[in-house]
Protein backbone atom coordinates (compact mmCIF):
# COMPACT_ATOMS: atom_id res chain seq x y z
CA UNK A 1 0.00 0.00 0.00
CA UNK A 2 1.11 3.63 0.03
CA UNK A 3 2.20 5.37 3.22
CA UNK A 4 3.82 8.41 4.10
CA UNK A 5 6.27 7.28 5.55
CA UNK A 6 9.05 9.30 8.45
CA UNK A 7 12.27 6.89 9.36
CA UNK A 8 13.95 10.10 11.37
CA UNK A 9 12.83 13.49 12.72
CA UNK A 10 13.02 16.54 11.04
CA UNK A 11 11.21 19.18 8.57
CA UNK A 12 8.34 18.40 6.49
CA UNK A 13 10.90 16.74 4.04
CA UNK A 14 11.52 13.63 6.14
CA UNK A 15 8.10 13.04 4.97
CA UNK A 16 7.91 10.61 1.73
CA UNK A 17 5.19 8.64 0.02
CA UNK A 18 6.28 5.11 0.04
CA UNK A 19 5.15 1.36 -0.99
CA UNK A 20 4.96 -0.61 2.48
CA UNK A 21 3.39 -3.81 3.69
CA UNK A 22 -0.38 -3.51 5.14
CA UNK A 23 -0.15 -3.81 8.71
CA UNK A 24 -1.38 -6.85 10.55
CA UNK A 25 -4.81 -7.51 11.57
CA UNK A 26 -4.57 -8.27 15.64
CA UNK A 27 -7.43 -10.06 17.06
CA UNK A 28 -9.42 -7.58 18.53
CA UNK A 29 -8.47 -5.04 15.40
CA UNK A 30 -10.21 -3.46 12.13
CA UNK A 31 -8.36 -2.86 8.97
CA UNK A 32 -9.46 0.03 7.31
CA UNK A 33 -9.75 1.39 3.69
CA UNK A 34 -8.98 4.93 4.47
CA UNK A 35 -11.00 6.88 2.25
CA UNK A 36 -9.95 10.39 4.29
CA UNK A 37 -7.62 11.87 7.13
CA UNK A 38 -7.47 14.67 9.24
CA UNK A 39 -4.78 16.97 9.86
CA UNK A 40 -4.04 18.53 13.04
CA UNK A 41 -1.42 20.51 14.56
CA UNK A 42 -0.08 17.82 16.55
CA UNK A 43 1.22 16.20 13.75
CA UNK A 44 4.04 18.65 12.93
CA UNK A 45 5.51 18.02 16.67
CA UNK A 46 5.27 14.82 15.58
CA UNK A 47 7.32 14.70 12.41
CA UNK A 48 9.78 17.56 13.34
CA UNK A 49 9.86 15.98 17.43
CA UNK A 50 9.26 18.93 18.58
CA UNK A 51 9.43 20.18 21.30
CA UNK A 52 11.83 17.21 22.58
CA UNK A 53 9.80 17.11 25.81
CA UNK A 54 7.35 14.69 23.19
CA UNK A 55 10.16 12.20 22.55
CA UNK A 56 10.22 11.22 26.07
CA UNK A 57 6.33 10.00 26.06
CA UNK A 58 6.47 7.48 24.05
CA UNK A 59 6.64 8.57 20.39
CA UNK A 60 10.83 7.38 20.01
CA UNK A 61 13.79 9.50 21.73
CA UNK A 62 16.25 9.15 18.45
CA UNK A 63 13.68 8.14 15.69
CA UNK A 64 10.12 8.13 15.71
CA UNK A 65 8.74 4.42 16.86
CA UNK A 66 5.52 4.55 14.40
CA UNK A 67 6.49 5.25 10.78
CA UNK A 68 3.18 6.74 9.42
CA UNK A 69 1.97 9.62 10.86
CA UNK A 70 -2.22 10.61 10.58
CA UNK A 71 -4.69 9.83 13.95
CA UNK A 72 -8.04 10.63 12.64
CA UNK A 73 -9.51 8.44 10.19
CA UNK A 74 -12.88 7.69 7.92
CA UNK A 75 -13.35 5.06 5.75
CA UNK A 76 -14.47 1.29 5.02
CA UNK A 77 -13.90 -1.71 7.11
CA UNK A 78 -11.73 -3.93 4.75
CA UNK A 79 -10.65 -6.84 7.22
CA UNK A 80 -11.82 -7.51 11.25
CA UNK A 81 -9.96 -9.75 13.87
CA UNK A 82 -11.63 -12.88 15.06
CA UNK A 83 -12.53 -11.09 18.63
CA UNK A 84 -14.14 -8.42 16.46
CA UNK A 85 -18.19 -7.81 17.10
CA UNK A 86 -19.06 -4.34 16.41
CA UNK A 87 -17.86 -4.16 12.78
CA UNK A 88 -17.90 -6.36 9.59
CA UNK A 89 -16.20 -5.57 5.91
CA UNK A 90 -18.16 -3.00 4.26
CA UNK A 91 -19.14 -0.70 7.16
CA UNK A 92 -18.63 3.05 7.11
CA UNK A 93 -16.62 4.03 10.44
CA UNK A 94 -14.66 7.04 11.86
CA UNK A 95 -12.66 7.23 14.85
CA UNK A 96 -8.81 7.49 15.64
CA UNK A 97 -5.93 5.17 15.05
CA UNK A 98 -1.90 4.70 14.25
CA UNK A 99 -1.05 5.72 10.77
CA UNK A 100 -4.12 6.99 8.65
CA UNK A 101 -1.55 8.58 6.05
CA UNK A 102 -2.01 5.62 4.10
CA UNK A 103 -4.29 3.66 2.08
CA UNK A 104 -4.99 1.43 4.94
CA UNK A 105 -4.71 1.66 8.49
CA UNK A 106 -5.41 -0.82 11.44
CA UNK A 107 -6.83 0.39 14.76
CA UNK A 108 -9.13 -1.28 17.73
CA UNK A 109 -12.48 -1.87 17.11
CA UNK A 110 -12.58 0.54 20.54
CA UNK A 111 -11.39 3.55 18.72
CA UNK A 112 -14.15 3.40 15.83
CA UNK A 113 -17.72 4.19 15.71
CA UNK A 114 -19.88 4.35 12.57
CA UNK A 115 -19.42 6.76 10.60
CA UNK A 116 -22.31 9.05 10.77
CA UNK A 117 -24.88 9.16 7.94
CA UNK A 118 -25.24 12.65 7.31
CA UNK A 119 -21.30 13.02 7.14
CA UNK A 120 -19.26 11.99 3.82
CA UNK A 121 -15.75 10.63 5.02
CA UNK A 122 -13.86 14.07 5.11
CA UNK A 123 -16.33 15.85 7.34
CA UNK A 124 -16.12 12.49 9.53
CA UNK A 125 -12.05 12.47 9.34
CA UNK A 126 -12.56 15.94 10.66
CA UNK A 127 -14.09 15.06 14.23
CA UNK A 128 -12.48 12.33 16.42
CA UNK A 129 -9.37 14.14 17.95
CA UNK A 130 -10.36 17.87 18.06
CA UNK A 131 -14.12 17.27 19.42
CA UNK A 132 -12.65 14.66 21.73
CA UNK A 133 -10.09 17.59 22.86
CA UNK A 134 -13.50 19.96 23.08
CA UNK A 135 -15.60 17.62 25.02
CA UNK A 136 -13.83 16.50 27.62
CA UNK A 137 -12.05 20.13 27.71
CA UNK A 138 -15.47 21.40 28.48
CA UNK A 139 -17.47 18.52 30.47
CA UNK A 140 -14.54 16.94 32.10
CA UNK A 141 -11.91 19.42 33.38
CA UNK A 142 -14.03 22.47 33.28
CA UNK A 143 -17.15 21.08 34.40
CA UNK A 144 -19.28 23.49 32.66
CA UNK A 145 -23.04 23.81 33.75
CA UNK A 146 -26.41 25.19 31.90
CA UNK A 147 -26.20 28.87 32.54
CA UNK A 148 -22.23 29.59 32.69
CA UNK A 149 -20.48 32.45 31.05
CA UNK A 150 -18.17 30.40 28.74
CA UNK A 151 -15.15 32.21 27.15
CA UNK A 152 -13.52 30.23 24.55
CA UNK A 153 -9.96 31.85 23.21
CA UNK A 154 -9.02 30.17 19.46
CA UNK A 155 -12.77 29.62 19.14
CA UNK A 156 -11.96 29.65 15.30
CA UNK A 157 -9.52 26.64 15.16
CA UNK A 158 -9.95 23.19 14.83
CA UNK A 159 -10.36 22.58 18.79
CA UNK A 160 -12.29 26.33 19.18
CA UNK A 161 -14.98 25.37 16.37
CA UNK A 162 -16.10 22.50 18.08
CA UNK A 163 -16.16 23.82 21.79
CA UNK A 164 -18.38 26.46 20.49
CA UNK A 165 -20.91 24.56 19.46
CA UNK A 166 -20.60 21.93 22.13
CA UNK A 167 -20.77 24.89 24.77
CA UNK A 168 -23.78 26.34 23.14
CA UNK A 169 -25.88 23.58 21.77
CA UNK A 170 -25.10 20.80 24.20
CA UNK A 171 -24.27 22.37 27.37
CA UNK A 172 -26.41 25.29 27.07
CA UNK A 173 -23.51 27.73 28.24
CA UNK A 174 -23.57 31.44 27.34
CA UNK A 175 -20.88 31.53 24.77
CA UNK A 176 -18.01 33.91 24.37
CA UNK A 177 -15.32 33.42 21.25
CA UNK A 178 -12.38 34.92 20.74
CA UNK A 179 -10.53 35.10 17.38
CA UNK A 180 -9.39 37.25 14.15
CA UNK A 181 -11.10 39.57 12.69
CA UNK A 182 -11.33 37.18 9.38
CA UNK A 183 -13.21 34.36 11.76
CA UNK A 184 -15.65 36.77 13.34
CA UNK A 185 -19.03 35.54 11.24
CA UNK A 186 -17.69 32.13 11.45
CA UNK A 187 -17.73 31.69 15.24
CA UNK A 188 -20.74 33.43 15.40
CA UNK A 189 -22.72 31.11 13.38
CA UNK A 190 -21.76 28.50 15.32
CA UNK A 191 -23.99 29.68 18.06
CA UNK A 192 -21.64 31.87 20.15
CA UNK A 193 -23.28 34.74 22.10
CA UNK A 194 -20.36 37.24 21.82
CA UNK A 195 -17.47 37.24 19.30
CA UNK A 196 -14.49 39.29 20.33
CA UNK A 197 -12.30 40.14 18.05
CA UNK A 198 -8.48 40.28 19.87
CA UNK A 199 -7.48 42.30 17.36
CA UNK A 200 -9.25 45.29 18.45
CA UNK A 201 -10.42 44.25 21.78
CA UNK A 202 -8.73 43.40 24.82
CA UNK A 203 -11.06 40.37 26.77
CA UNK A 204 -8.89 40.59 30.17
CA UNK A 205 -9.50 44.59 30.80
CA UNK A 206 -11.73 43.60 33.52
CA UNK A 207 -15.07 45.00 32.43
CA UNK A 208 -16.23 41.29 31.92
CA UNK A 209 -15.68 38.09 33.61
CA UNK A 210 -16.52 34.62 33.00
CA UNK A 211 -17.02 31.11 34.94
CA UNK A 212 -14.62 28.96 32.70
CA UNK A 213 -12.40 30.01 30.21
CA UNK A 214 -11.03 27.18 27.55
CA UNK A 215 -7.92 28.45 26.18
CA UNK A 216 -7.09 26.56 22.95
CA UNK A 217 -4.84 29.24 21.14
CA UNK A 218 -2.21 29.19 23.33
CA UNK A 219 0.07 31.83 24.80
CA UNK A 220 -1.27 34.18 27.09
CA UNK A 221 0.09 34.35 30.16
CA UNK A 222 -2.23 32.66 33.40
CA UNK A 223 -2.25 35.84 35.05
CA UNK A 224 -3.82 37.57 32.64
CA UNK A 225 -6.22 34.94 32.20
CA UNK A 226 -6.88 34.89 35.76
CA UNK A 227 -7.91 38.37 35.35
CA UNK A 228 -11.10 37.35 33.49
CA UNK A 229 -12.28 34.70 35.46
CA UNK A 230 -14.77 34.91 38.18
CA UNK A 231 -13.70 34.83 42.10
CA UNK A 232 -14.30 30.65 41.71
CA UNK A 233 -14.02 30.47 37.95
CA UNK A 234 -11.88 27.58 36.29
CA UNK A 235 -9.58 27.76 33.42
CA UNK A 236 -8.98 24.83 31.47
CA UNK A 237 -5.34 24.83 29.09
CA UNK A 238 -6.37 22.93 26.31
CA UNK A 239 -2.94 23.62 24.69
CA UNK A 240 -0.21 26.12 24.06
CA UNK A 241 1.66 27.04 21.12
CA UNK A 242 5.79 28.36 21.54
CA UNK A 243 8.60 28.20 19.85
CA UNK A 244 10.52 26.71 22.86
CA UNK A 245 12.61 23.51 22.07
CA UNK A 246 12.24 21.77 25.03
CA UNK A 247 8.37 22.08 26.11
CA UNK A 248 6.58 23.77 23.25
CA UNK A 249 4.47 26.28 25.68
CA UNK A 250 3.55 22.86 28.23
CA UNK A 251 5.73 24.41 30.63
CA UNK A 252 3.00 26.93 31.24
CA UNK A 253 -0.10 24.35 32.14
CA UNK A 254 2.58 22.87 34.42
CA UNK A 255 3.02 26.35 36.29
CA UNK A 256 -0.93 27.04 36.39
CA UNK A 257 -1.43 23.39 37.83
CA UNK A 258 1.80 24.00 40.66
CA UNK A 259 -0.35 27.19 41.15
CA UNK A 260 -3.51 26.01 41.46
CA UNK A 261 -3.57 24.64 45.32
CA UNK A 262 -2.91 28.16 46.31
CA UNK A 263 -5.29 30.09 44.58
CA UNK A 264 -9.31 30.43 44.96
CA UNK A 265 -9.56 29.97 40.82
CA UNK A 266 -9.33 26.16 39.30
CA UNK A 267 -6.58 26.03 36.87
CA UNK A 268 -6.24 22.85 35.04
CA UNK A 269 -5.15 21.50 31.61
CA UNK A 270 -6.48 18.78 29.91
CA UNK A 271 -4.76 15.76 27.71
CA UNK A 272 -7.83 14.26 25.73
CA UNK A 273 -8.46 10.64 25.94
CA UNK A 274 -9.62 8.02 22.94
CA UNK A 275 -13.00 6.85 24.85
CA UNK A 276 -15.44 4.50 22.93
CA UNK A 277 -18.48 5.58 24.35
CA UNK A 278 -17.31 9.47 23.99
CA UNK A 279 -16.36 8.99 20.10
CA UNK A 280 -20.40 7.22 19.90
CA UNK A 281 -22.09 10.26 22.19
CA UNK A 282 -20.49 12.49 19.15
CA UNK A 283 -21.91 10.98 16.58
CA UNK A 284 -25.27 11.55 18.07
CA UNK A 285 -24.56 15.25 18.30
CA UNK A 286 -23.63 15.30 14.65
CA UNK A 287 -26.65 13.22 13.51
CA UNK A 288 -28.75 15.50 15.36
CA UNK A 289 -27.25 18.62 14.19
CA UNK A 290 -25.96 20.04 17.46
CA UNK A 291 -22.24 19.49 15.82
CA UNK A 292 -20.87 20.48 12.62
CA UNK A 293 -17.11 20.17 11.12
CA UNK A 294 -16.13 22.98 9.96
CA UNK A 295 -13.53 22.60 7.44
CA UNK A 296 -11.06 24.73 6.01
CA UNK A 297 -9.17 22.88 3.36
CA UNK A 298 -9.19 19.31 1.48
CA UNK A 299 -5.98 18.32 0.24
CA UNK A 300 -5.00 15.45 -1.82
CA UNK A 301 -2.98 12.47 -0.75
CA UNK A 302 0.01 13.52 -2.30
CA UNK A 303 -0.58 17.29 -0.39
CA UNK A 304 -0.48 15.93 2.94
CA UNK A 305 2.72 17.68 3.86
CA UNK A 306 1.38 21.13 2.48
CA UNK A 307 -1.43 20.33 4.61
CA UNK A 308 0.84 20.09 7.45
CA UNK A 309 2.73 23.04 6.84
CA UNK A 310 -0.81 24.91 6.66
CA UNK A 311 -1.87 23.35 9.40
CA UNK A 312 0.91 24.95 11.36
CA UNK A 313 0.79 27.76 10.17
CA UNK A 314 -2.08 28.71 12.74
CA UNK A 315 -4.62 30.76 10.51
CA UNK A 316 -7.24 27.51 9.35
CA UNK A 317 -10.75 28.08 10.09
CA UNK A 318 -11.48 24.98 11.35
CA UNK A 319 -9.94 21.87 10.50
CA UNK A 320 -7.86 20.83 7.60
CA UNK A 321 -8.22 17.14 5.85
CA UNK A 322 -6.62 14.88 3.38
CA UNK A 323 -8.72 12.69 1.13
CA UNK A 324 -7.03 9.49 0.25
CA UNK A 325 -9.06 6.97 -1.90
Amino acid sequence: MKAFVQDTYGPLDVLRPTDIEQPAVGEDDVLVRVHAAGVDPGVWHLVTGRPYLLRLTGYGLRAPKDRVRGMDVAGSVHAVGRNVTRFRPGDQVFGTCRGSFAEYACTPQSRLAMKPANLDPAQAAAVPTSAFTALQALRDSGRVRPGQRVLIIGAGGGVGTFAVQLAAHVFDAHVSGVCSTGKVELVRSLGADEVIDYTREDFADGTRRWDLILDTAGNRPVGLLRRALTPRGTLVIVGSETKGRWFGGVDRMFRALALGPFVRHRLCGVMSTERAEDLDLLRQYLETGRLTPVIDRTYTFTEIPEAIRYIHEGHAHGKVVATVA
